[in-house]
């Protein structure tokens, strides 16, 4: 595949890990930069907990250099407050800054954040371009096709995006209204890649570096942002895909656990070591007991000894 280059920025793929909420952790941005993805997205991340120092804020910008290059995620409705938090990103080994103008939940549309942004470009401009002003560090905008099917706002809102400053603008190919569910609109990102000169980036559904690859050719976008496809399968970003047998997904599980002992306090975040492990088994012939295993283990090393076992 080719490389993918955003401001001054090169990356050596266009396929790139996508920000997720409760997942994208530093344990796993290493696992997949690992399994072959050229750019990983932190967490979203509040510009206000950055600008007020809140602890668990500051503790989800953390990273090492064997991840660098690094994206981070900002999310607001506040340009001001927007453009304070790229400025303490600028100072942080953090190599984009991503603003969230795509999050379809609730609590974040409601403070007009995220996806509520893509009804208010006025507002959206003003955030990019104080975000651009108080930063040298490439600036990426990610987005959705519109708020709803009747709405469909996408490629005017990128070409704002890019008027405003942006460096890369990333579509998810749904809507606000469809959430996660319903198809993903090719058209829709393809007409975005036509009616800007920045670097797009399409997300949506790809499961495999195959569909990865037949993605790019078919709407000539010049990367890709992998996200629920990648839980428990960080093969997507491999050629050779996911292993079919069971001694080859413990390889990448094991992997991530020795990752996740290693950054984190494991105890602490049992359950979301839990929804990451169980995912490692879909397809496999006895998964769900394996699963259920799991989810019973009543402490990390206890789900390590068990994982060994299987």
């Amino acid at each position: 595949m080719q490389q993918l280059q955003i401001k001054t920025l090169q990356l050596k793929n266009p396929l790139i890990l996508a920000p997720l909420a409760g997942y994208t952790d530093l344990p796993f941005r290493l696992l997949c930069r690992t399994f072959g993805a050229a750019l990983c997205y932190t967490e979203m991340i509040s510009c206000h907990g950055l600008v007020y120092d809140m602890k668990k804020t500051l503790q989800m910008t953390r990273t090492v250099p064997e991840e660098r290059p690094v994206a981070l995620q900002l999310f607001g409705a506040d340009p001001v407050k927007m453009g304070e938090a790229a400025a303490i990103v600028s100072g942080m080994d953090i190599d984009i800054i991503d603003i969230n103008m795509g999050c379809p939940a609730k609590k974040v549309v409601k403070k007009g954040a995220g996806a509520a942004l893509l009804q208010d470009p006025k507002l959206a401009a003003a955030i990019i371009q104080r975000v651009c002003d108080n930063t040298s560090l490439p600036v990426t905008v990610k987005i959705r096709t519109g708020w709803n099917h009747d709405a469909i706002v996408a490629p005017d809102f990128a070409k704002m995006a890019e008027d405003s400053g942006a460096n890369g603008i990333a579509v998810h190919g749904r809507t606000w209204s469809q959430g996660f569910g319903g198809s993903v609109d090719w058209q829709t990102i393809a007409r975005v890649k036509n009616n800007v000169s920045i670097p797009v980036i399409g997300n949506g559904d790809i499961t495999a570096y195959h569909e990865a690859s037949d993605f790019l050719e078919k709407t000539g976008c010049d990367g890709v942002m992998i996200g629920r496809g990648a839980l428990g399968n960080p093969w997507v970003f491999t050629p050779g895909g996911t292993p079919a047998t069971l001694a080859g997904r413990m390889q990448g599980l094991t992997h991530h656990l020795q990752l996740i002992r290693q950054y984190s306090n494991p105890d602490k975040i049992l359950a979301k070591i839990k929804n990451h492990a169980g995912r490692y088994f879909k397809g496999i012939t006895g998964g769900a007991s394996m699963r259920r295993q799991i989810y019973s283990a009543p402490t990390f090393e206890a789900l390590f000894e068990l994982t060994r076992s299987f």
